[in-house]
């Protein structure tokens, strides 16, 4: 469970490092944009990406 847990979190920087690799005036274009919003609007964000992630997971992980 802890390999897995921790493979996943090394899979999330990796993606994470090549979003800023191939598109690094977007991701501050879209930094800025999150910066105008409330933290409400932040964590609204956040929240649509933990349930899209969660959504993917189990599509993945059940075929």
């Amino acid at each position: 469970m802890v390999r897995e847990l921790l493979s996943a979190i090394c899979l999330v920087a990796v993606l994470e490092g090549l979003v800023l690799f191939v598109a690094p005036g977007g991701w501050k274009r879209a930094v800025q944009q999150l910066m105008q919003l409330s933290d409400r609007g932040v964590r609204l964000v956040g929240s649509l990406f933990v349930v899209a992630g969660l959504i993917s997971l189990y599509l993945v992980r059940s075929t």
